[in-house]
């Protein structure tokens, strides 16, 4: 613990740059400081630091055994914390991002079910369907809604989403003349232009048979939300995500088209800074949404499973 110790004083006598200024920043003696640096150096028979009038500036030596220190020093400091996370409540002001239309039908469910279990807790949620860069704010938690392009960052999969062939049962004529997936471009078609490709969709039955299908679109919306509402008004088919639909189908808003017909499914994660451990806050929020959206799965195939 003696050696610890004075890894502690030496790395912050290299990172403030002066006797003075570590002894200020650990509450403790200038005298003790440096005392216990000259030991550290006595004691290895090496010069780890060049002493000036005006600076205490680290030798090559001294460099070199800075850097293992305070990566020493570091992973000590994060045991701790993680330590002292595992019987933590969760507390604070949690600030996390997510799309918007499955921000709207399933975030913030979680978060108003999340701040009457911890009280104590806020929230602070930004809903876009941008994709804010997480390191650059202060953000704890994004939720990710498709296919995950980030490498850089910790993810973990809570979920999965359908992507569902829909139309208003005003359209149940047209709908019941399809005899695959190719017919659909005869028939007007709603874009989500917040989409990549929103003109091209891949379907396939049975994992066998496949069919690309380039649709043409008689309008255009950049939000799932509109595009919803304009297939719900009769304006045409389109491909939605099942959680943003769900009570549409349960309430015959909407009628699920070529059912036999499958869309590529997406994923949902939470995805976090790169960091060594995580707030209880985080934790609990993501096991809660984690929870709710198993729940959610279960009733959507509940509720689409053949009768």
């Amino acid at each position: 613990m003696g050696n610890l110790r004075r890894l502690t004083y030496f790395v912050a006598v290299v990172e403030t740059g002066s006797f003075t200024a570590a002894a200020e920043r650990l509450g403790i003696t200038k005298a003790v400081v440096s005392q216990q640096v000259a030991r550290l150096e006595r004691e290895f028979r090496t010069s780890l630091l060049v002493r000036t009038t005006r600076k205490v500036q680290p030798t090559e030596a001294g460099q070199a055994f800075y850097l293992r220190c305070a990566l020493i020093l570091r992973e000590a400091e994060h045991a701790f914390e993680e330590l002292a996370e595992t019987s933590a409540e969760p507390s604070g002001m949690l600030r996390l991002t997510a799309p918007f239309d499955y921000g709207v039908g399933v975030v913030v469910p979680a978060i108003a079910a999340f701040t009457k279990r911890y009280p104590v807790c806020k929230v602070d949620a930004i809903l876009s369907d941008q994709t804010l860069d997480i390191m650059s704010g202060n953000i704890e938690l994004a939720i990710r809604v498709g296919w995950l392009a980030e490498t850089s960052q910790q993810a973990r999969r809570i979920g999965t989403f359908r992507q569902l062939l829909v139309a208003s049962p005003n359209m149940g004529v047209q709908v019941a003349r399809l005899t695959g997936p190719k017919d659909i471009a005869d028939l007007p078609f709603v874009a989500n232009t917040a989409l990549r490709d929103h003109l091209k969709w891949n379907f396939s039955r049975n994992e066998i048979e496949r069919q690309v299908v380039n649709v043409q679109a008689s309008i255009f919306l950049d939000a799932t939300l509109a595009v919803r509402e304009a297939v719900c008004q009769g304006a045409g088919l389109s491909v939605l995500p099942d959680y943003a639909i769900e009570d549409e189908l349960a309430a015959g808003r909407l009628i699920q088209v070529l059912p036999q017909w499958g869309l590529p499914s997406g994923g949902i994660h939470a995805v976090f800074p790169a960091a060594r451990f995580r707030p209880a806050k985080v934790r609990a929020f993501v096991d809660l949404l984690a929870d709710r959206e198993q729940q959610r799965q279960k009733s959507t195939s509940t509720a689409q499973s053949p009768r």
